[in-house]
């Protein structure tokens, strides 16, 4: 008896000392779970489009280093620009756990089923920088002002031809590029630079020789460089035969050293046949280098530092219960709804103002533009 006594005695001491360590959040690997009811120390679930890109290397390490200073850990996945591995790695992080997503989608139309499943886990979620479409499960918007960053574009182009104050100058060529049909931003770049190149192609002051100007002519299929260049190399031999290019409107600047290469290999460059004016976006360091060299002619210089520290603050105000920062309510529709947003300033740069506002300010390196 007091054997079988001594064995119960055993059986509950190691009961009572499993349920000790279950409540201190021990697995069976000896690892430690996260109450699923806490957020403290929760895991956060970061998806971006692409490494191909320096930019969004560096959105991502912003996003997570933000994060984590703010006690969060997190998991960063890259989806090579491939809307299906994205979709994959977003259901993935839903399965390990994470309390919150930051999504800069591939496709903005591809996400619909994937965030139901997050809505379904309780799982809220930031579209950054490009807005997720057709869902009502996606909670905030981080990004820039993005019709105000075409505006930039559109009104150096014009402001570099003299067609400012009235001026009747002109005719002047120009050609028109826009980002990824599947991206929500590029009918916001476009739209802001035709609203001010708009009257003066009416005024026939600019010309768009190859007759592309729809939005759905002048697209390029994620962003690339390379489409570009095909696509200015055919212009080039079909509308430019005598006449020269004065103005190309290109909406990222991975688009406009594309843009450049055909032009160079068309004989542009030269002190007989100088390069057109060539606009770009995110002042990345291949483009700022070529704005120093006098070839990209300006570029559209959104601190996407600022933008991390925006999206993680709306994950810690979410987790918290408390309702993030917005300043606009009205303008993002989705298609299923108006997202809340915050919308940061971008900023034009050129030759002139490349080092106060990208070096100075710690965004690039002056040792990389050497």
């Amino acid at each position: 008896m007091r054997n079988r006594r001594a064995a119960l005695a055993a059986i509950a001491t190691a009961a009572s000392l499993a349920l000790t360590l279950t409540a201190c959040g021990q697995n069976s690997e000896g690892g430690s779970e996260e109450d699923p009811g806490s957020t403290e120390g929760a895991t956060i679930g970061i998806a971006m489009p692409t490494k191909s890109s320096e930019r969004w290397i560096a959105d991502g390490n912003n996003v997570k280093k933000d994060l984590e200073s703010k006690g969060y850990k997190t998991r960063l996945v890259y989806g090579e620009d491939d809307p299906d591995q994205q979709v994959s790695q977003v259901e993935n992080l839903i399965t390990q756990g994470v309390k919150a997503l930051i999504i800069a989608a591939i496709d903005n139309k591809s996400m619909n089923n994937v965030l139901q499943q997050a809505k379904d886990a309780n799982i809220p979620v930031i579209s950054y920088d490009r807005l997720i479409l057709g869902t009502e499960n996606v909670d905030y918007y981080a990004s820039f002002d993005n019709e105000k960053v075409g505006e930039l574009q559109g009104n150096y182009i014009v402001e570099k031809l003299g067609l400012k104050d009235g001026s009747e100058k002109g005719p002047f060529n120009i050609e028109l590029f826009a980002g990824s049909n599947d991206d929500n931003n590029t009918r916001y770049f476009f739209q802001g630079a035709m609203n001010v190149l708009q009257p003066y192609i009416d005024k026939k002051q600019l010309v768009v020789r190859s007759q592309q100007t729809d939005l759905n002519q002048v697209t390029t299929l994620r962003w690339d460089g390379g489409t570009a260049q095909k696509r200015m190399d055919d212009i080039l031999t079909s509308a430019y035969r005598s006449e020269r290019v004065d103005a190309v409107l290109s909406p990222y600047d991975g688009i406009s050293i594309g843009i450049l290469s055909a032009l160079k290999s068309d004989g542009y460059g030269t002190k007989s046949k100088p390069l057109p004016i060539v606009t770009g976006q995110d002042a990345e360091v291949a483009s700022v280098k070529s704005i120093i060299a006098d070839q990209q002619s300006m570029t559209v210089y959104k601190d996407t530092r600022e933008l991390a520290k925006v999206a993680s603050n709306m994950v810690d105000a979410v987790l918290n219960d408390k309702k993030p920062e917005v300043n606009d309510t009205k303008t993002y529709d989705n298609g299923a709804k108006v997202v809340p947003a915050y919308l940061l300033e971008p900023v034009a740069v050129d030759k002139a103002n490349y080092k106060e506002t990208v070096v100075d300010s710690g965004y690039i390196k002056e040792s990389d533009l050497n």
